[in-house]
């Protein structure tokens, strides 16, 4: 039995789910989310919440199951809170602005790396070494946060880089005389 997919998705006030056949619609104050739950889980709505249940006792639908309510769990709280991710540059002379809605970065190479958003997903940079990605999909502003990691991900001698807000990087000996 899935514990996670035992749970019911309350949900909050200023928030409307429309359920129309297996495709749950979320309107918030910050957007609207839609997805369409896979077939093996059946999706009832009673009493302000979302309630998920396999319809066979099968190892996927079992496995769909908690899937399925995590994901609208996560739609409601992107359309009411958002999400956001923090990288940091590391290194001499790297840094992030602003051009426009883009996102300039200087991270040692011979030009400059732009970054546009795709629709939803919004830049700030606080300081000249710090990027902040947010968004109300989850998956969205984490793969994005992933791709500007990518441009330069950190290098385990010196560190340098861009990494996550709080992202340990491992550090390894330089060569010996």
């Amino acid at each position: 039995m899935s514990r996670i997919g035992k749970k019911p998705v309350n949900i909050p006030s200023g928030v409307t789910a429309t359920l129309s056949g297996q495709t749950i619609t979320v309107k918030g104050p910050k957007g609207e989310l839609s997805w369409t739950v896979v077939d093996e889980v059946a999706v009832t709505q009673e009493d302000g919440a979302l309630n998920f249940a396999p319809r066979a006792e099968t190892q996927r639908a079992r496995a769909m199951w908690g899937l399925s309510r995590t994901l609208v769990g996560n739609m409601i709280e992107g359309v009411t809170q958002g999400y956001e991710r923090t990288l940091e540059l590391v290194g001499v002379g790297y840094r992030a602005a602003m051009k426009g809605k883009a996102l300039s970065l200087q991270l040692g190479f011979s030009h400059d790396v732009d970054i546009q958003p795709p629709a939803g997903i919004t830049f700030a940079t606080p300081k000249q070494t710090e990027i902040r990605v947010s968004g109300i999909d989850k998956q969205l502003v984490g793969e994005i946060a992933a791709r500007i990691r990518k441009v330069r991900p950190p290098e385990p001698y010196k560190g340098k880089g861009v990494r996550y807000a709080g992202e340990q990087v491992r550090r390894k000996e330089g060569k010996k005389k």
